[in-house]
């Protein structure tokens, strides 16, 4: 999503791709150490093998963050996310599979003067197109005018 201008100039119904981001075993392991969680499934690789999956996988949260990434966000104009409904991790991202993120606003809602949520639905999807998560997010967008939105 492109969170790049004030809240008051997105459009319900607009969507938008981002480009990719390949999820590599250092990303596996870089994010097992700063969470702290080291489940098999995604660390120990004989483990994994005798799994549904049949391989070690990315944690499901790893995917989420790294698809935050690619988001678009010009400073002052992302005041705070805001949260996640419907969050679905559908498919395994599997090491060197490569993650895309489609979202479309499916709603903006007024907070006062200085702000406004815009909420959209975005789909985590693979190379093959094969969606991995399925999520609605909530951002707080600065609107024209805001101090924070001129940064």
């Amino acid at each position: 999503m492109r969170f790049d201008r004030p809240f008051e100039q997105y459009v319900a119904g607009e969507r938008h791709r981002s480009r990719g981001r390949t999820i590599t075993e250092a990303d596996i392991v870089q994010f097992a150490g700063v969470s702290g969680d080291f489940y098999p499934l995604h660390m120990d690789r004989e483990y994994a093998e005798r799994t549904p999956f049949g391989e070690r996988i990315a944690h499901g949260m790893l995917t989420l963050s790294a698809a935050t990434g690619l988001w678009t966000m010009k400073p002052g104009m992302v005041l705070a996310f805001y949260g996640i409904d419907s969050l679905r991790f559908v498919r395994p991202v599997k090491i060197g599979d490569t993650i895309y993120v489609e979202s479309e606003v499916k709603r903006l809602t007024e907070r006062g003067e200085t702000a406004g949520l815009v909420t959209v639905h975005q789909r985590i999807v693979n190379q093959r197109g094969e969606t991995v998560v399925d999520a609605v997010v909530h951002v707080l967008v600065a609107r024209e005018g805001n101090a924070s939105a001129r940064g």
